[in-house]
């Protein structure tokens, strides 16, 4: 829908009736399809919620359960100590929206950066190296991590891409050859998921989902 049909439709917002959307709100912000990056870094500063950016549409995610956030944590933690000990690079946790390409933000659980995908420090980072997504229960979150961000990471060039899925107790890793993911490994409970970016990252699948759960310290 084109602005000026969308400024007629609207000249005069339906009344908000409990149980009806806040018009008079919605109506301070672009309508989908036409939301700039200043738009949407606008609102991300301003939101409590977790957004992200794709074709002029914003995409409003799933707010993260304790499950989610312990195995984030978990992971974060783990990967932080391994990129210490290597001393180059940097590790960031959601929310901070990595530009893929003009007009696509996303904002992955966390990240691995090489140096020099940050230009500015008060600008988003451009692209990522690695990154680690928690796969969330609702099913529009799942066809997004497990589908959509497959494809899109892969075309923004980042090289290795780790699927953590609380619903299988699985732990995917996919690595960049030329424009798609192959299959580095499907990790599940009792094995072991090894990193081909990083040598040095292994993780312990059944010690990520006890994390997740609360029922082992998270203090790895």
């Amino acid at each position: 829908m084109d602005t000026p049909a969308f400024a007629t439709m609207f000249s005069h917002p339906p009344p908000s009736e409990p149980g009806s959307p806040a018009w008079p709100v919605a109506l301070l912000f672009p309508p989908q399809g036409q939301w700039t990056e200043t738009e949407y870094l606008a609102l991300q500063k301003r939101s409590r919620r977790l957004v992200e950016l794709t074709d002029g549409q914003i995409e409003v995610l799933s707010m993260p359960n304790p499950l989610h956030q312990r195995i984030v944590r978990y992971l974060f933690r783990l990967l932080e100590a391994c990129v210490a000990a290597i001393g180059s690079g940097e590790v960031f946790f959601a929310p901070l929206p990595i530009r893929l390409w003009p007009g696509k933000y996303r904002d992955p659980d966390i990240a691995f950066l090489k140096p020099g995908r940050i230009s500015d420090p008060y600008h988003q980072p451009q692209g990522a190296d690695l990154v680690v997504e928690v796969v969330s229960d609702n099913e529009e979150d799942r066809q997004r991590d497990l589908e959509t961000k497959r494809q899109e990471y892969a075309q923004a060039g980042v090289a290795e891409y780790w699927i953590v899925d609380p619903k299988t107790e699985t732990v995917v890793v996919l690595t960049l050859a030329g424009a798609a993911y192959l299959l580095h490994g499907k990790f599940p409970l009792g094995t072991t998921a090894t990193s081909v970016l990083l040598p040095a990252f292994t993780v312990d699948v059944t010690a990520v989902f006890d994390a997740g759960r609360g029922t082992k310290s998270t203090n790895g």
